[in-house]
């Protein structure tokens, strides 16, 4: 039996700018390249960002969905977990991941960004949440300037 591909959680707004949706999908193309899989929270924004980047370059996104309609996920995610457990998703988007890369975000972003790092899930934000009051080794979050910056970070993190 092979071993299963390394999983990475993309996680950011349902929406977002033209720059942000950009780098999301840089992030979700990159990961794809390099063999992971991608999850995320299946919607719009970042999400649907990550997904199209990841099926473009033939990858898999699997997309956690707070509701409990598959037919909510975005086009470009392959497979679908509806839970229809609302924002408690938020967990199981980010325990999923081997790491999580943050893209921008608001706050169920800092929501996930909170429950990777209490399960010891690495995170690497892309212009995401700053987090002053600790060193970046206390809190186990990397920043990264580049969505190639952000996947390497997360790809070694993740083993």
């Amino acid at each position: 039996m092979s071993p299963r591909p390394v999983q990475i959680s993309v996680i950011g707004a349902a929406e977002g700018e033209p720059e942000t949706l950009d780098a999301a999908e840089a992030v979700g193309r990159l990961l794809a390249e390099a063999g992971a899989v991608v999850i995320c929270g299946g919607r719009g924004g970042v999400m649907e960002a990550a997904s199209r980047g990841a099926q473009s370059a033939g990858g898999i996104a699997i997309g956690v969905l707070p509701g409990s309609d598959p037919e909510d996920a975005n086009e470009h995610v392959a497979h679908v977990v509806a839970t229809g457990v609302g924002q408690a998703r938020n967990l199981a988007v980010v325990g999923s991941g081997n790491a999580v890369i943050a893209v921008d975000g608001h706050w169920g972003t800092l929501s996930e960004i909170a429950f990777a790092r209490k399960l010891g899930k690495p995170v690497v934000a892309l212009r995401s949440w700053e987090l002053a009051h600790r060193t970046e080794r206390e809190l186990g979050i990397a920043e990264a300037d580049t969505p190639e910056e952000a996947v390497r970070l997360a790809l070694e993190a993740a083993g």
